[in-house]
């Protein structure tokens, strides 16, 4: 899995006060839980781009002010009108302890329904997963090789090793579509016999 670096300043003054001071100074509040104490710091928004608008799931190296730890965005707020980050919840990753985190889907193959004339659709861009970070992969890969037309591939036939989906097992995560010309196609072919 992919790392970010993410450097930070410890937050002395908690409140709001002290919160709409920093995001003045265009710093973004944090908190980091899990490591018994919870840590509140800022990072800079500039800094944050990369990491919060990419399709793409991160380990975050975040060090701040020299104290260094592995950790995963948990949560983001922004704000309701200029989607301006708020606020960042960051989860610090133990190799013992397992957490819950969404893995991109990506579907390898060429469809034996999009052979037929339909079209594929991804359903899903990403899996709920549980596990220890360290087993996460990159993205989660779906064969869609022998999906038929009208055909859909469900959670419950995905696999992934060493993690547990937790999303339930009968949501689709692919399908082949039937389209116009395709359903003319299997009329005509039936006309035909």
């Amino acid at each position: 899995m992919k790392t970010f670096e993410l450097k930070g300043k410890v937050r002395e003054e908690l409140g709001k006060k002290a919160t709409k001071a920093s995001r003045a100074g265009e710093n973004v509040p944090c908190v980091l839980y899990g490591s018994g104490d919870n840590v509140h710091f800022t990072v800079t928004s500039g800094d944050l781009r990369k990491l919060i608008y990419s399709s793409e799931v991160y380990i975050v190296n975040l060090d701040i002010e020299g104290k260094k730890s592995k950790a995963i965005v948990k949560a983001i707020q922004f704000h309701p009108v200029t989607d301006k980050v708020l606020h960042i919840d960051f989860l610090q990753l133990s190799e013992k302890k397992s957490v819950v985190m969404e893995i991109p889907v990506k579907l390898q193959g060429l469809a034996e329904g999009v052979k037929a004339g339909g079209k594929l659709a991804l359903q899903m861009r990403k899996l709920k997963v549980k596990g220890i970070y360290t087993d996460f992969p990159e993205a989660i890969v779906v064969d869609v090789t022998n999906l038929g037309l009208g055909k859909t591939i469900q959670v419950g036939g995905v696999k992934a090793e060493k993690l547990e989906i937790l999303n339930a097992k009968n949501a689709v995560v692919a399908q082949v579509k039937l389209t116009r010309a395709a359903r003319g196609a299997a009329a005509a072919a039936a006309a035909e016999n």
